[in-house]
């Protein structure tokens, strides 16, 4: 008797997971390690931008995963707070950026996708590459900022291994190969000034 197509992808995809688990269990892979570079924060019209780089390259085993078909979410945080001597700073800007990586096998294309927004790459490092460039980010409006003003300033990149299915989840769980992320990048930034 033979299984249902649905059935038979499903056992496909199943025994694709648990194969991409099982590597992650391999000894002496390297951890997937980013860094943050070149970080500019200036005021638009009506919004302050920020741009930078992140330096970053995914592991043998999460570009093998994007390639099985297993969708990648990275996370890009900002954080912007004021000192305050009497008290805990006060947290002025919080925001994330996600984008969602994916490989479509029928047309061989890799797919980077963030809100209702999408653009597809013939290879991963193109995807990659993009995805690396933070540009134009809008990252609040200029009147939430009392000009002339210090603030402290963060900005982080990981892979959100929360989004990862369920199965890989567990294996990802305290394994270096299977998450990517970068330190906080703190700096100190005056309203109305350019920082660079």
């Amino acid at each position: 008797m033979k299984k249902p197509p649905e059935r038979r992808q499903f056992l496909r995809s199943a025994f694709s997971l648990a194969i991409l688990a099982g590597l992650g269990r391999s000894s002496g892979v390297r951890a997937a390690e980013a860094e943050i570079r070149n970080v500019s924060i200036y005021a638009s019209d009506d919004l302050y931008i920020l741009n930078a780089d992140v330096v970053a390259e995914l592991t043998p085993l999460l570009a093998d995963a994007v390639s099985r078909g297993v969708s990648l979410y990275f996370v890009t945080e900002f954080e912007l707070s004021a000192s305050r001597w009497y008290w805990l700073d006060e947290e002025v800007v919080s925001k994330l950026l996600t984008y969602r990586l994916s490989y479509h096998s029928l047309t061989r294309q890799y797919r980077l996708t963030s809100g209702a927004l999408h653009q597809t790459f013939p290879s991963l490092e193109d995807a990659l590459r993009t995805m690396l460039r933070i540009r134009n980010w809008g990252i609040t409006d200029r009147n939430t900022l009392r000009m002339g003003r210090s603030y402290n300033a963060a900005l982080r990149f990981r892979l959100d291994v929360g989004e990862l299915p369920k199965p890989l989840q567990v294996s990802a769980f305290g394994r270096k190969d299977w998450n990517l992320s970068s330190e906080w990048y703190r700096w100190t930034f005056v309203a109305g000034r350019e920082i660079k």
